[in-house]
């Protein structure tokens, strides 16, 4: 396969190539152009299939600019007008046109030919939206689309005063990793302290949030919004019963090793009792791992590590850098977290995150560096609906970056010692990350399978499901005020509800690859490209098999893969 990163944008053909997203009743006719078609041979169908593409791809990428501008400058409140004015006046009407084509591509007798690569996946995706589609769903739909978005503007504004100076949440973390305690204990609580103050504001927009995803499933004929949600995010290859299966799984064979990770940190710090504030830290007289101090250094060592591990995983970056496709540094008013958005017809997405020049922000980068990559990857896929692959392999993506990149982490660190404690700190954190996955996860079956819970009820199971994810060696107590509402950091909860298992599950996927990358790199590679490159052509378990791997979500499965890590770790 031939890689070449110099992306271009889709030659538009049924749009006019100047044609801007404004209002409704400018993009109105295409869709009716569409609905009204006749398709009558395999010919008008192949065109009607390409000019829906195009559609998809235009009004997607208008949709991803307004949510980016917005996320990059939440204090903007022009931005957040467009991207409201979008999900309001423009999205509600498109989706019952959307129900239609989907109708008229099933129901014509036509479709039973299109038995291609890619066809399957994409037919089995608009049946279940045929099926999930309700008319009084849409300004349910509109509206959670829109306040989900107030979770990045109430976090935006999040700031601490440390030494004098203010720093975003992102920012001060990077005191975490002090040698001095007292300082840590300081700003950890200062975090804590400030989020608490908008307690109450995100407890009142998570009920709101809660009450209209129940009435969609209802709507849509489910009990629940975890069924409704299972069925929309199209997770046909695993059941809710899967997921119990791996919170259990993690608890049995991850959480020891957790613990094991603290104790030793513990005993490396010389405490009697570890603390929160300790976790990230390093003993006294040892500086904490810096590997960058700007936004464009941080771009520059990506570059140079992609391109040592593969030249064509540099080159994407490169061309993301040249076409202004990153915003790298944190800073007030940013909405929180990081992402990579892919940009449906331009083809090289957008890279978001708030670096602060820690250990963190390396392996934030080369994970949305992977999905990057798969972004490109993918671009030159027949259809759009081909280039929407499932989530769980998304992940494998970026997940599998981090540990494949980690040798070539050299420009990032100037000795071998602190490339050492660089990749000890990946590994650890390839551990320690599957407790609050399963805690996450798990606490979002609950929320979905009681909702008409009280708050009361909701600090109780909350409780009780972090207890058990909780390793015996941290000391928690007395931290209880800020332990309570630590679910209210997570933006999943509140932007992608249940999108969070898919880390865990990629995860296995990603040890998985680095296992082979161990034994043969080029191979390795190989099978993560190709299997990056099928997009969503193929179901969960055959993009798995693509790359070599197994989709199986079992405890032994999980034992086997968490040991070579742990082996790994302790070769260290």
């Amino acid at each position: 396969m031939k890689l070449d990163a110099n992306i271009q944008p889709l030659k538009r053909s049924f749009l006019p190539e100047n044609f801007k997203i404004t209002d409704w009743n400018t993009l109105e006719p295409y869709f009716k152009d569409l609905a009204e078609r006749a398709l009558t041979n395999h010919g008008e169908l192949d065109q009607w299939l390409k000019d829906t593409s195009e559609l998809e791809a235009v009004v997607s990428e208008e949709a991803c600019w307004r949510q980016i501008n917005m996320t990059r400058d939440t204090t903007d409140t022009a931005l957040a007008e467009s991207f409201t004015f979008f999900m309001t006046e423009i999205q509600p009407w498109m989706q019952p046109y959307a129900d239609q084509l989907n109708r008229k591509l099933i129901s014509s007798p036509l479709s039973a030919a299109l038995t291609g690569p890619g066809f399957f996946t994409y037919l089995r995706n608009v049946k279940k939206n045929i099926e999930l589609f309700r008319e009084e769903n849409i300004p349910l739909q509109s509206e959670l689309a829109v306040e989900a978005q107030q979770f990045g503007a109430i976090a935006g504004k999040m700031t601490v005063t440390v030494n004098d100076r203010e720093y975003t949440l992102q920012q001060a973390a990077k005191f975490l990793e002090s040698p001095d305690r007292a300082l840590r204990e300081s700003v950890y609580r200062k975090i804590g302290d400030r989020r608490l103050q908008d307690q109450e504001a995100l407890d009142d927009l998570f009920d709101t949030l809660l009450k209209k995803r129940h009435q969609v499933a209802l709507n849509a004929g489910f009990e629940n919004y975890r069924d409704y949600r299972f069925a929309e995010l199209g997770r046909f290859d695993y059941s809710k019963e899967n997921c119990f299966q791996f919170h259990e799984a993690v608890k049995e064979h991850v959480l020891p090793l957790v613990d094991k990770i603290y104790q030793q940190k513990k005993e490396k710090l010389g405490l009697e009792q570890l603390r929160p504030w300790d976790i990230d830290a390093e003993p006294e007289g040892t500086e904490p791992l810096r590997p960058f101090s700007t936004g464009s250094e941080l771009v520059e060592k990506a570059i140079h590590c992609f391109n040592e591990l593969k030249p064509f995983f540099g080159d994407c970056l490169r061309k993301m850098n040249e076409m202004g496709r990153l915003d790298l540094e944190s800073r007030k008013g940013k909405a929180p977290g990081g992402y990579n958005c892919p940009l449906a017809e331009t083809g090289a997405p957008f890279i978001f995150m708030n670096a602060a020049g820690t250990m963190d922000d390396v392996t934030t980068m080369v994970h949305e560096g992977g999905h990057a990559i798969h972004s490109f990857l993918t671009h030159s896929l027949q259809l759009s609906a081909f280039k929407e692959y499932p989530t769980e392999i998304a992940e494998v993506a970026s997940m599998s970056m981090e540990l494949f990149s980690m040798e070539h982490w050299t420009g990032f660190f100037k000795t071998p010692e602190e490339l050492k404690r660089a990749h000890e700190q990946q590994l650890e954190r390839v551990l320690t990350i599957f407790p609050w996955i399963a805690t996450i996860d798990q606490f979002q079956h609950w929320i979905y399978e009681h909702p008409t819970h009280t708050r009361g009820e909701r600090l109780t199971a909350w409780q009780n499901i972090l207890a058990s994810f909780t390793p015996q060696t941290l000391d928690t107590s007395g931290l209880e005020d800020y332990r309570n509402f630590s679910w209210q950091r997570q933006l999943h909860l509140y932007e992608v509800p249940f999108y969070y298992i898919e880390y865990g599950i990629a995860q296995l996927g990603a040890i998985g690859l680095w296992q082979q990358y161990k034994i043969n790199k080029e191979q390795a590679l190989d099978h993560y490209v190709q299997a990056l490159s099928l997009g969503g052509t193929e179901p969960l378990p055959r993009l798995f098999e693509a790359a070599g791997l197994r989709f199986d979500l079992s405890p032994n499965h999980i034992k086997g893969l968490m040991e070579f890590v742990k082996n790994e770790l302790d070769r260290l």
